[in-house]
């Protein structure tokens, strides 16, 4: 195999894993290349999409349409929150077997993430490309003299120009004669023209350790196509566009009314009852029209349109001339069509309908009052921002083996306990947190009487309170600061009554209260106390 642009971050041997007769799944819809070269590949939407660049350029399409786009906005509101104090994403190590020293590196290297995508500005406009087009790449780069010093820039790469690619090496088993998977290649093919329509074409081989690549995690089960969440929307957005247009039609053709001529042509033959008619029709429809431009009148003499008046001839026998009025639609006020296929894109969208009528107001109750729809728009956009957090996580990992904080092996045990806490939104958040610490706290009074036998004050903090190891770190040194009780984070030393240095640097508590050897008071050895001589009892 040819040497690919980019770097590679080496890997533990083991990692090879046993042979097999079949490659592995492709979740992130990596094309598939047989040994000798590259080849097509083909997806047929709506009988248009031949393409994965096709089908990008359909979704972003259709993502302008103005009700997709309130809808997605919803999404992406809800998904990224942002406000002029707090940080949208913040990182989670609470499960994490490591000192307190290596979460706080981890963490830092994190928030350097987070600068290196500059996601404070951008992150809205990045998790709608990511929702938009199914997938988003970026190229990490680091200066190849110093890799130490970990990653220098990170760079958009547009979906239309990238593609992952698979090449599987496979060798025939000698005796089963069946043919087993050796090796899969995997790289990333980029062309700065696009790909091209016909899918898969030269490029740049760039390997895959350089790149960070997030598909949408929606998989076409046919051909293993990514797919993006804006894919049940291609048809009702279609079918919203047809009778939006078919209804402004209809309305243009049908909101004047026409009069109809009828002329009594008598017994003349036919070419001369049709020469008749228009010389009638010229003679009534002569137009005195204004020129604005050069401030003349003239007479317009225009052709007859469909939506002038109509022009009838009528045999001798009939009721001789006659002028009747053609009434407009009478049914141009309904819309219930156009608002059926619209609420039928809010939920291929999973957005609540609530959000489609303007008369409905939007309460800010308890939480118990949300409805049904809200609960399951909540937990889809939980469930998408689970899709989107290996951006994250691929760009931290590139950055702690770089600088050598964990090594590769150990980064197999922590990745999978990463978790990634987002910013909640607004009031009813507010809302929701009151009266889940409310809950907690009537809880702690519950079982404050078994803390200690039966509950030990870590297991209440983590279990009811809901704390996390650095809120219960930083909650303690606070109660240590305000209670004097902690000289080097801002405590005092407060003397005794004896004239003494009084001491307390555990959690027991307040000043007077009986401790261990180490807490209990202290005296000045100048000013003890006199001691005390052993009574003597009366012998009988």
């Amino acid at each position: 195999m040819a040497e690919l642009f980019g770097y590679k971050i080496s890997k533990s041997k083991d990692e090879e894993g046993g042979t097999s007769f079949i490659a592995p799944s492709s979740d992130d819809g990596a094309t598939d290349i047989a040994g000798g070269g590259f080849g097509a590949s083909y997806l047929n939407t709506d009988g248009r999409e031949k393409t994965d660049i096709d089908l990008i350029s359909r979704y972003r399409d259709i993502a302008q349409q103005s009700e997709c786009d309130t809808a997605i906005e919803d999404i992406i509101n809800e998904g990224i929150v942002a406000n002029e104090r707090d940080i949208a994403v913040q990182i989670v190590l609470d499960n994490i077997p490591y000192s307190s020293k290596i979460k706080k590196t981890i963490t830092e290297e994190f928030e350097e993430v987070l600068r290196l995508l500059k996601f404070e500005q951008k992150g809205h406009d990045l998790f709608r490309r990511w929702y938009v087009d199914g997938r988003i790449y970026f190229h990490k780069i680091i200066d190849q003299k110093s890799p130490r010093k970990g990653i220098t820039e990170v760079r958009y790469i547009d979906a239309t120009k990238i593609k992952k690619v698979r090449k599987i090496e496979k060798e025939k088993d000698v005796k089963t004669g069946v043919d087993k998977v050796k090796k899969v290649h995997e790289f990333f093919l980029y062309n700065e023209k696009g790909l091209g329509s016909t899918g898969v074409s030269g490029g740049i081989q760039i390997h895959p350790d350089a790149i960070t690549y997030v598909p949408s995690g929606v998989i076409d089960g046919n051909g293993g196509r990514v797919l993006s969440y804006l894919h049940k929307a291609i048809k009702p957005v279609n079918q919203l566009r047809m009778v939006e247009d078919s209804l402004v039609i209809y309305r243009i053709s049908r909101a004047p009314e026409r009069r109809i001529f009828y002329i009594d042509v008598g017994n003349l033959p036919k070419v001369k009852a049709e020469q008749y008619l228009k010389d009638v029709m010229n003679r009534y429809r002569n137009k005195l029209v204004y020129d604005a431009t050069t401030g003349e009148v003239r007479d317009d003499r225009n052709h007859m349109s469909m939506l002038e008046d109509f022009w009838l001839p009528r045999r001798e026998g009939g009721r001789g001339t006659e002028i009747t009025t053609l009434p407009g639609g009478q049914n141009l006020g309904e819309i219930d069509d156009i608002v059926y296929f619209q609420r039928k894109l809010f939920r291929s969208l999973n957005v609540p309908i609530s959000r489609l009528e303007a008369e409905s107001q939007f309460t800010l109750g308890r939480s118990t009052e949300i409805t049904r729809d809200e609960l399951k728009f909540t937990k889809f956009v939980q469930r998408i921002r689970k899709k989107f957090v290996p951006l994250f996580t691929d760009i931290l990992k590139t950055q702690l083996l770089l600088k050598g904080v964990i090594s590769p092996d150990d980064w197999k045990n922590i990745q999978e306990h990463i978790q990634y806490d987002f910013l909640a939104d607004g009031h009813f958040s507010e809302l929701k947190d009151a009266e889940l610490l409310n809950d907690r706290i009537n809880t702690l009074n519950q079982i404050e009487a078994y803390v200690g036998t039966f509950f030990s004050k870590q297991w209440v903090q983590k279990n009811v309170l809901r704390l996390t190891d650095i809120e219960i770190e930083e909650m303690q040194k606070q109660i240590n600061k305000e209670a004097g009780m902690d000289p080097e984070d801002g405590g005092i030393n407060l003397p005794d009554a004896h004239g003494g240095i009084r001491r307390d640097d555990t959690a027991q508590g307040k000043a007077g209260e009986p401790g261990d050897a180490e807490d209990s008071t202290t005296y000045n050895p100048q000013e003890q106390p006199p001691k005390e001589e052993p009574k003597q009892e009366p012998q009988e």
